[in-house]
């Protein structure tokens, strides 16, 4: 390693500390502070440790608003995420695997729903029509909805990768269509599975213009509303909005820390081929 590439390498990791690290930081010692110490909103060390007092006034704050919080935004990210990788992978796959006319349009409207901002008012008329505004049934759709193009460009750019002989051994075995994509396919696709897994469910998670938009009512509750909602409350008291910030941002941040190195193999797997 010469001397420039060495300066260039401590530059770019203290610039990466500098944005990353040190707002989690500033999150993390404020949230761990009382009320007029956190109003400073500085660097320095809390002169009494409030960290677990904090937590729980935030737990308990509105009659539990953040338990019931997490507990909306899981139940919409399993169920979307579940949804998006069997739709996905096979939509993926006969886009991939079988010579269409029609597949060139299909995959046209994939990349369009990847480009196209969404409409708020006439989905929210589609989903009233539906009686699915304000549930989450209608979240977890309108979730499936916005990622589902991104999952199958995905999946799509993976499947190239697998030969064709591994379906054709299966038929030939006498595999019928269904056996050869679940039994064949599908375990394959582990890589790129993780990938969409770990992304599309913190985006999901992490989601809030979309709960904004078509989850009102105080039952429906995300985790990223409550710092909307806890905003007016907390506003004299920076310690309890912090810590409602660093409760939010924890499953997320470790979610992506274990699982950053499956992240880049699913995205690059189908780079040459896709």
């Amino acid at each position: 390693m010469t001397r420039r590439q060495y300066i260039l390498g401590i530059l770019s990791l203290a610039f990466s500390v500098i944005i990353f690290v040190m707002p989690f930081v500033l999150v993390f010692l404020t949230a761990a502070k009382s009320a007029p110490e956190s109003a400073t909103l500085d660097f320095s060390w809390p002169q009494h440790w409030q960290f677990w007092e904090n937590m729980i006034a935030v737990i308990k704050a509105r009659d539990y608003m953040l338990l019931l919080a997490y507990f909306n935004s899981t139940v919409i990210t399993v169920v979307a995420i579940t949804l998006l990788v069997i739709f996905g992978a096979m939509v993926g796959y006969i886009l991939q695997r079988r010579n269409s006319p029609w597949n060139k349009v299909i995959y046209g409207c994939v990349l369009a729903g990847l480009m196209m901002p969404p409409a708020v008012v006439p989905t929210i008329f589609v989903l009233q029509k539906l009686y699915l505004f304000k549930s989450l049934t209608g979240m977890i759709f309108i979730q499936v909805a916005y990622g589902l193009g991104f999952t199958v460009m995905l999946y799509r750019a993976f499947i190239s990768t697998l030969p064709r002989d591994l379906d054709e051994a299966a038929i030939i075995d006498g595999a019928k269509p269904w056996q050869v994509f679940f039994r064949v396919i599908l375990p394959l696709l582990k890589p790129v599975t993780v990938t969409i897994i770990v992304v599309q469910s913190i985006m999901i998670f992490n989601d809030f213009t979309n709960p904004l938009y078509y989850l009102p009512g105080r039952e429906n509750v995300t985790v990223q509303l409550t710092l909307y909602n806890f905003q007016s409350q907390f506003s004299q008291e920076m310690n309890l909005l912090f810590m409602n910030i660093l409760l939010v941002t924890i499953p997320p941040l470790l979610v992506f820390v274990f699982f950053n190195r499956q992240i880049v193999a699913g995205m690059t797997s189908g780079a040459v081929k896709g």
